[in-house]
């Protein structure tokens, strides 16, 4: 999924924050364990989720989808005193795994985690929110973000991964999953509500600043 060599990418690693144990074991434990371990962030993605984090020092965050809760931890990390993460997830198979990892961490008094639809578990937030992270099903891209649009405060912003579909999004005859990626992408070019722009990081992350 990466968009650079290698080698680009060791180089990178040897210059970012070094990963903590807890997230090496996560990701060990994903790679493992778990069906699809390349949708878990990564230890280049997740300092740049932790650093776009701590520099806003978000009072409230939402993460949807939790996948085995690394990114949550990673945006955690700049979590205000007393500050909440809300993540929201589908999946119940992956519940013990995830809980406990949250329970190793630091933040695992700060974070709400919350099984169920995104559509339905979102409503029963009366929330407002600091920073978003959205990281679910892609084809609802488009509907979660318009559901928390109104959420977020002035000046928050809303990440969401995977954007550039490692690479497909230049394909001249794209498949469907493409189509939604690149739909929602020019959503979002196209929304003047926002600031806008997406880091090459791994698969693409959009980063959108409301105004």
């Amino acid at each position: 999924m990466s968009l650079i060599n290698d080698d680009l990418q060791q180089l990178l690693l040897s210059y970012c924050e070094p990963e903590s144990e807890l997230l090496q074991n996560i990701d060990r434990e994903t790679n493992l364990k778990v069906l699809m371990p390349r949708m878990l962030s990564g230890h280049y993605q997740g300092r740049v989720l932790s650093m776009l984090s701590k520099m806003i020092s978000p009072q409230r965050i939402l993460e949807i989808g939790t996948f085995t809760g690394y990114a949550t931890i990673c945006l955690a990390e700049g979590l205000a005193e007393n500050g909440l993460l809300y993540t929201l997830d589908i999946n119940e198979e992956l519940e013990e795994m995830v809980r406990s990892n949250f329970a190793q961490s630091d933040y695992n008094e700060q974070i709400r985690y919350i099984l169920g639809d995104a559509n339905q578990t979102l409503n029963s937030l009366d929330e407002t929110f600091d920073l978003v992270f959205i990281d679910a099903d892609k084809k609802n891209n488009g509907t979660y973000y318009d559901m928390v649009f109104d959420r977020v405060r002035k000046g928050g912003l809303i990440i969401v991964d995977n954007v550039l579909w490692s690479g497909k999004v230049l394909n001249n005859n794209p498949d469907k999953d493409t189509r939604n990626i690149t739909t929602f992408n020019d959503k979002i070019a196209a929304d003047d509500r926002v600031e806008k722009l997406i880091l090459p990081v791994r698969d693409g992350l959009f980063i959108i600043r409301k105004k």
